[in-house]
C-alpha cells in the first residue's frame, strides 16, 4: 500500500513538473520571461502604440480615464492662473467695466468646468473667451489641439484592441489529444482543429515545431531546440478550406522525429509539439494566428478521431462538436520502423532475387554404348 501510494503521488509530481516545462499553452499563450535585460524600460515607451495595446484592460481603461481627467484639471489650473493674474476673480473685486480674459469663471471649480467644455467641445454658451487677453487664445487653441490628439489616439487604441485579431483566434479550437494510427496505409500523427465561426480564414496554412533538449556533437546542450513538422490534409497544406472541422496530419516517415519513437517508449520521451495556424480573418483582412501545443501524455498511440460530421435528413451537413476530441481505439503498429520493415518484407515477396552464391557448373555426360 506505501508503495503504490509512493509511485502515485511521484507520477503526479512529475506530471506537474512537466505541464510547468510547457513553453505553450493549450489556449496558445507562452509560458517564457525575461530577465537580465540590459536595455531600459524606456525602450517600450517608444513603441508607446504598440505597448497600449498588449496592456491589460484594467489598465488600459486607467490610463484612458487618467488621461481626460488629468488633461481637464491640468488645464482647469492654468484657466485659474489666467483668470489670476488677470484679476478676473470675485475675491479682487473687479470693477463694472472690467473685461475678464474668461466670462464666469469664479473659482477653480468654474475653471475646471470650463476646461471640460472646451476640450469636448460641449459649448454650452455661459463661458467663454474674450478678446481681451491674447494668452487666453492661445490656451484656448493648445487646448483644442491636444484635446483631438488625445481623442484620436485613446479612442484609437480602444477600438484596435476590440478589433484584434487576436480575438478571433479564439473561436478557433484544437482537439485535447493528438492521436497516431494509420491513414492510408502511412503511420500519422493526426489532429483535429475546427473554425466555430461561418466565416472563413482566407489563405490558411498550418505548421507545427517539435521543441526538445539536444545535444550537439561537440557536446553543447541546445534547450528548446525546434525541428519542422509538416502537416498536411489531403488537398495539402495551405489555402484550407476552413469550413468544417479538418483532420491535420502528420506522415511518420524515416526523415519524421517520431520515426523512432514506439507505443511503449512515447511516454518516456521529453518533447512539446507546437501546432501554428496562420490565416487572414474575411471580416477584417486582419492577420491571424492560433497555436496549441501537445506533450507526450497527450499523444495517444493506437487511436483515431470519432466521426463528426454527419448530413441530416434535409439535406444539410450538421457537425457533432460532442465528438470532437472523442477518439476510438483501432489497431496500430506499436512503432513505425516495424510497419516499414513489414512493408519491404512483402515488397520482397513479390519479387524474385539472384542468389550470389549460387554458380552453375557445366557437366558434359559421355555414352558407353558397347554393340
Amino acid at each position: 500500500m506505501f508503495n503504490y501510494l509512493r509511485k502515485r503521488f511521484t507520477s503526479r509530481i512529475r506530471e506537474r513538473s512537466r505541464r510547468r516545462a510547457r513553453l505553450v499553452s493549450k489556449d496558445g499563450r507562452c509560458n517564457i520571461e525575461f530577465g537580465n535585460v540590459e536595455q531600459s524600460r524606456f525602450v517600450f515607451l517608444i513603441d508607446i502604440w504598440t505597448t497600449i495595446l498588449d496592456l491589460k484592460w484594467r489598465y488600459k481603461m486607467t490610463i484612458f480615464i487618467s488621461a481626460f481627467l488629468g488633461s481637464w484639471f491640468l488645464f482647469g489650473l492654468l484657466w485659474y492662473v489666467v483668470a489670476y493674474i488677470h484679476k478676473d476673480l470675485p475675491e479682487f473685486n473687479p470693477s463694472i467695466n472690467h473685461t475678464p480674459c474668461v466670462e464666469n469663471i469664479n473659482g477653480l471649480t468654474s475653471a475646471f468646468l470650463f476646461s471640460l467644455e472646451t476640450q469636448v467641445t460641449i459649448g454650452y454658451g455661459f463661458r467663454c473667451v474674450t478678446e481681451q487677453c491674447a494668452t487666453a487664445i492661445f490656451l484656448l487653441i493648445f487646448q483644442s489641439i491636444l484635446g483631438v490628439i488625445i481623442n484620436s489616439f485613446m479612442c484609437g487604441a480602444i477600438l484596435a484592441k476590440i478589433s484584434r485579431s487576436k480575438n478571433r483566434a479564439k473561436t478557433i479550437t484544437f482537439s485535447k489529444n493528438a492521436v497516431i494510427s494509420k491513414r492510408g496505409g502511412k503511420l500519422c500523427l493526426l489532429i483535429r482543429v475546427a473554425n466555430l465561426r461561418k466565416s472563413l480564414l482566407i489563405g490558411s496554412h498550418i505548421y507545427g515545431k517539435l521543441l526538445k533538449t539536444t545535444i550537439t556533437p561537440e557536446g553543447e546542450t541546445i534547450i528548446l531546440d525546434q525541428v519542422n513538422i509538416e502537416f498536411v490534409v489531403d488537398a495539402g497544406n495551405e489555402n484550407l478550406f476552413f469550413i468544417s472541422p479538418l483532420t491535420i496530419y502528420h506522415i511518420i516517415d524515416k526523415n519524421s522525429p517520431f520515426f523512432h519513437m514506439a507505443a511503449e517508449t512515447i511516454l518516456q520521451q521529453d518533447f512539446e509539439l507546437v501546432v501554428f495556424l496562420d490565416g487572414t480573418v474575411e471580416a477584417t483582412s486582419a492577420t491571424c494566428q492560433v497555436r496549441t501545443s501537445y506533450i507526450p501524455e497527450e499523444v495517444l498511440w493506437g487511436y483515431r478521431f470519432a466521426p463528426i460530421v454527419s448530413k441530416t435528413k434535409e439535406g444539410k451537413y450538421r457537425v457533432d462538436f460532442q465528438n470532437f476530441s472523442k477518439t476510438v481505439a483501432v489497431e496500430t503498429p506499436h512503432c513505425a520502423f516495424c510497419l516499414y520493415n513489414e512493408k519491404e518484407a512483402k515488397a520482397k515477396e513479390k519479387k524474385g532475387y539472384d542468389n550470389p552464391g549460387f554458380v552453375l557448373s557445366e557437366v558434359s555426360e559421355t555414352s558407353d554404348t558397347k554393340m
